[in-house]
């Protein structure tokens, strides 16, 4: 025999009592009147007492039933109870989400939302973990994340958000020192940053116009695992780098740095909200996604 208490026979017995039938019961509890005498008779035979004196026409608790009916009653209206705040839980967007987000993005175009989410949906906090290194959502326990990346297919469930351009560029005074360069094979490579966690192993894959293709390994003097490091070499003018549309787009516009090979481009990738699992997800993470596809699936970014 079980440790746990029996709910269901709990819960169907309670049933029946309440509608004074088994076939009230099951049309209640949305079950077989088959399936509530077994659960009753179980309960019975696991209790070591009779629940209900039967005839052809009335059902009556047993003296031994109505020592047990109080303590089954509270037990069923407490579980309905539980159910119900649980479902309430579920379709309200409340609690607290662990948000995964890349670090440079996240400062530039998440961070800077956070208030509007906040007064949108009061009951919702934000854990939000900056990062560039790509976490395990399933193991590290978070909800979400945002990720920039050709996804690998995988149990995780993502939805696109947006287009990311990576773009290779360089201040004035360095195309000023060394000449702008007309084809990827121009660049020099001990001139160019690396990014450690770049999908492509640090090679720069180029295809031009024509279909052509050129490939560029990064031998430069300095490789961060994140992409803001490079400004300060970059704008003084040391190096050619490889940056994503979001920060690039802003030193562009004010021409501090210029967009380099503009008849070549580099595989681009997405931003995509990220999930464990599209199965019951909670309304906080739900609310998130369509926050973000709203406020983020628009081209926010200035191109060179």
């Amino acid at each position: 025999m079980s440790k746990l208490p029996d709910f269901e026979g709990l819960a169907l017995f309670a049933k029946v009592a309440e509608e004074r039938s088994y076939a009230g019961a099951a049309r209640a509890a949305g079950v077989s009147v088959a399936t509530v005498s077994r659960a009753v008779s179980r309960l019975e035979e696991r209790l070591g007492g009779r629940l209900f004196n039967r005839t052809s026409r009335q059902l009556a608790l047993t003296e031994f039933g109505l020592r047990v009916v109080e303590g089954a009653a509270r037990s069923y209206r407490e579980a309905e109870a539980a159910e119900d705040a649980a479902r309430e839980l579920s379709s309200r967007p409340r609690g607290t989400v662990r948000l995964a987000v890349p670090m440079s993005f996240g400062l530039r175009w998440v961070a800077p939302l956070l208030p509007d989410l906040f007064r949108l949906y009061p009951e919702i906090a934000v854990d939000l973990h900056l990062s560039d290194a790509t976490v395990d959502l399933v193991s590290e326990g978070f909800d979400a994340a945002l990720r920039i990346a050709a996804l690998p297919h995988s149990s995780l469930v993502a939805r696109r958000l947006l287009t990311i351009t990576p773009l290779v560029v360089a201040a004035p005074a360095y195309v000023a020192r060394h000449g702008r360069p007309a084809h990827p094979q121009d660049l020099r490579p001990e001139h160019c940053f690396g990014y450690a966690y770049r999908a492509r192993q640090g090679v720069w894959r180029f295809a031009g116009r024509s279909g052509e293709e050129a490939t560029i390994v990064p031998a430069g003097p300095l490789r961060v695992t994140n992409a803001d490091a490079l400004l300060p070499a970059l704008l003084d003018g040391l190096g050619v780098a490889e940056l994503p549309d979001f920060i690039a787009g802003e030193y562009l516009a004010d021409g501090r740095l210029e967009g380099l090979l503009p008849d070549w481009h580099l595989p681009g990738g997405a931003l995509s909200f990220v999930t464990p699992s599209s199965q019951a997800r909670p309304a906080k993470v739900e609310a998130l996604a369509e926050f973000f596809a709203a406020r983020l699936s628009r081209r926010l970014f200035v191109r060179d």
